[in-house]
């Protein structure tokens, strides 16, 4: 299994990124502060969500799975997505980011 950056500097350092870039972005949950998984909530004003959960593939490797099959859902939708991902995972860390298209800003291309 790779190693593993603890959750709050990962989240910590994408929030850092974000700010910088002046994309809004907030902690709603703060889960386990050393191994927590993120699930990740992306608002595109006036249209909708689009949510994101981290995972392991079947190489240990960990990335994002988009949930609700990828659709822009809306906020009550996505608030029902977070309640239920967060009793099944009281670890889990909640993270909300505003874009205009709905992308996964946490998602970095690699080189």
């Amino acid at each position: 299994m790779e190693e593993r950056l603890p959750t709050h500097l990962f989240v910590q350092g994408h929030l850092w990124r974000l700010s910088a870039a002046g994309v809004p972005a907030y902690v709603l949950r703060k889960g386990e502060r050393e191994s927590g998984l993120v699930l990740l909530k992306v608002t595109v004003p006036f249209q909708g969500c689009r949510m994101f959960s981290q995972g392991r593939d079947i190489n240990g490797r960990l990335g994002w799975v988009p949930g609700a099959a990828g659709a822009m859902i809306d906020e009550g939708e996505a608030r029902d997505f977070v309640d239920r991902h967060v009793r099944r995972d009281p670890d889990l860390w909640v993270i909300e980011v505003e874009t205009r298209d709905g992308s996964n800003p946490f998602e970095l291309e690699e080189d």
